[in-house]
């Protein structure tokens, strides 16, 4: 990855923080441990469609310029921008947390979602293999799973998968925002390509998993036209469930974006903020339950008919990450450990 300069914005939990370089030094790959004592986050947001996730990282070197993600490293006393990219943090005992959350009494077999802060399989899983060790434990247990994921690295546990899809139950959502390839790489720099992504979702199907793609960030002006020929697309390939959200831009991801956005893609970038700022009340963002997801006014409407209606057309069924799953959550029996009597 070739070096950038550190660029982030203003972190208002870093109050003290004082700038005393006169010249940026490139940002590097730096690799934290975090020992947390729990792994499984509880969430209450009426936007969001599960209640349970599991993030065995923080931080993403996907590098997506509009990651909703990015103001949740500032609470570890980083920054949203190139902090978000290249000090990554992973928590080890994910796999142990996760068995002791399990084992509780109070745990009722409930699906957990996979990637509901940053990827689960982002590059750093190929060697630390997070990802791979906590769904062998929900297969373990037999606990319904959601993924939600860029990562093509997913194709490697298509073993795992299976049981899960075969025990308990399994949904996968291979994010594909974008078709237009040069777009794609404008904004989701360090990201397989859409036509690889497109193999991903195939490979899934083929093996018996339940993929759905999810087609988020749609950002109006920008990726908006591309809609029916991702839908189109992944439905070829084997999927069978469609979902979006309209790009959101909290806290300090609005400056990110707009900056990327301007230095990647300088000619559309005005007609892009204005067309956000269609769907957002004359505003780039919108933090308001009910409205943050899918916007509102004309264009907003337009974009989700044009989903429904190209969705439909393809016969894809629009559908939530995760829907429904059936209660096959079982605690493993633990082989005794008592002290056998001996007739001898």
């Amino acid at each position: 990855m070739k070096p950038r300069p550190v660029d982030n914005p203003p972190n208002p939990w870093a109050s003290t923080a004082v700038e005393y370089l006169d010249e940026i030094p490139p940002a590097r790959l730096e690799i934290y441990e975090d020992h947390s004592r729990s792994v499984v986050a509880k969430n209450d947001s009426p936007d969001v469609c599960f209640s349970w996730s599991v993030n065995p990282y923080r931080g993403c070197l996907h590098a997506c310029a509009y990651c909703y993600a990015r103001p949740t490293h500032q609470y570890l006393d980083f920054g949203a921008g190139t902090d978000f990219e290249t000090r990554l943090v992973f928590k080890p005992q994910a796999p142990e947390l996760l068995r002791e959350h399990f084992e509780r009494p109070s745990w009722k077999g409930e699906t957990v979602v996979f990637s509901g802060v940053t990827d689960c399989y982002q590059p750093l899983e190929a060697s630390l293999r997070l990802t791979r060790q906590c769904l062998e434990v929900c297969a373990e247990y037999r606990n319904p799973v959601g993924i939600i994921t860029k990562g093509v690295l997913i194709e490697r546990d298509l073993d795992v998968l299976q049981r899960l899809a075969g025990e308990a139950r399994l949904s996968v959502s291979i994010s594909l925002p974008f078709h237009n390839e040069e777009l794609a790489r404008a904004m989701e720099p360090l990201v397989a390509t859409p036509k690889r992504r497109l193999g991903t979702i195939r490979k899934l199907a083929e093996a018996g998993i339940d993929v759905a793609v999810s087609v988020a960030p749609i950002i109006p002006g920008l990726n908006d036209e591309d809609i029916a020929r991702v839908l189109a697309s992944a439905r070829e390939a084997g999927a069978t469930r469609a979902h979006y959200t309209l790009l959101r831009l909290p806290g300090p991801v609005q400056q990110v974006f707009e900056e990327r956005l301007r230095a990647k893609l300088p000619l559309r970038a005005d007609r892009v903020l204005h067309r956000i700022r269609e769907t957002r009340g004359g505003e780039l963002t919108d933090s308001r339950f009910k409205h943050r997801m899918r916007g509102e006014g004309l264009y907003a409407q337009t974009i989700h008919q044009l989903f429904a209606t190209s969705a439909r057309k393809v016969g894809m069924r629009a559908s939530s990450i995760t829907e429904a799953a059936p209660d096959t959550f079982r605690r493993p029996t633990r082989a005794s450990t008592s002290p056998q009597l001996s007739l001898f």
